[in-house]
Order: C-alpha cells, then structure tokens, then sequence
C-alpha cells in the first residue's frame, strides 16, 4: 500500500482529532467527508445485500420512486437488511427473556428459538409497528 492510500477496514481506527466537522484522521492521514463517502459507495458495488436489488426496485417502482443509479436501490436494499435484522434480533431477545422466565428441560447449548408473534409484537412496536391477532386468533 502506497503512503498516500487511505486505509478503511476493521483494521483502521477513525478519530476526529482536526476539529473540523467532516474530517477524520485514519492511519495518521486526513480524510474528509467526502473520500470516505465515496469508499463506501466502492465498497456498496460489490456487497450483495440478502434482499435482492430487483425486489427492492419492484417495491420502490410500486410506491412511486424510480431509482436511476443502482447504488440507491442497493443502499436502500442494505438499510431494509438492517432494519429486518434489528427487529429478528429485538424479537430473539423477548424470546431469551421470556425463556429465562420459564423453567427450560433442555441445556444451554440445545436451545432452540421459535420466532413467534409472542415475541415480534414487541419488538416491533418498539419500531412503532403495531400489530395485533385477528379476532379469531385469539
């Protein structure tokens, strides 16, 4: 690596040491809002989110947005990634609150987790999501 590359990785740490807003020092060289914006637009080319990028595009095309760069819909693709992922998560950690309430047969390491609306309804209503059983459900 030539000493006027950038670094970005894990490996790289980013301290805000200059004082101006929208620049950071990493690996001793200053790099501005900008540079590290277009590393990670690089970076987002070649990342394959979990949601594919034509049904991210069919979902946008129905509510009325056309993206013309594919990096839009591939960055919207990967905020609806985390966004599903935060709420299986939250939803994972009502499920092990609730577990450890009850009295479990099976040990530590053969613990399986079933996701169910006991869980999700939670979870989701912490993202404003309110969701409740139908009637006959109940």
């Amino acid at each position: 690596m030539s000493s006027n590359t950038p670094t970005t990785g894990p490996s790289s740490t980013s301290t805000n040491m200059t004082g101006g807003a929208g620049t950071d020092v990493v690996g001793g060289q200053v790099r501005t809002a900008g540079v590290s914006l277009a590393d990670f637009l690089l970076q987002l080319e070649d990342y394959t989110p979990t949601i594919p990028d034509a049904v991210t595009a069919y979902y946008l095309n129905r509510a009325g947005f056309e993206a013309s760069d594919p990096r839009i819909v591939r960055l919207i693709s990967l905020a609806a990634q985390k966004f599903v992922s935060d709420i299986a998560n939250d939803a994972l950690q009502h499920c092990k609150m609730r577990g450890s309430a009850q009295s479990s047969r099976k040990s530590g390491k053969d613990k399986r987790y079933t996701l169910s609306m006991e869980d999700l309804s939670p979870a989701l209503s912490e993202y404003g999501i309110n969701v409740k059983k139908p009637y006959y459900f109940t």
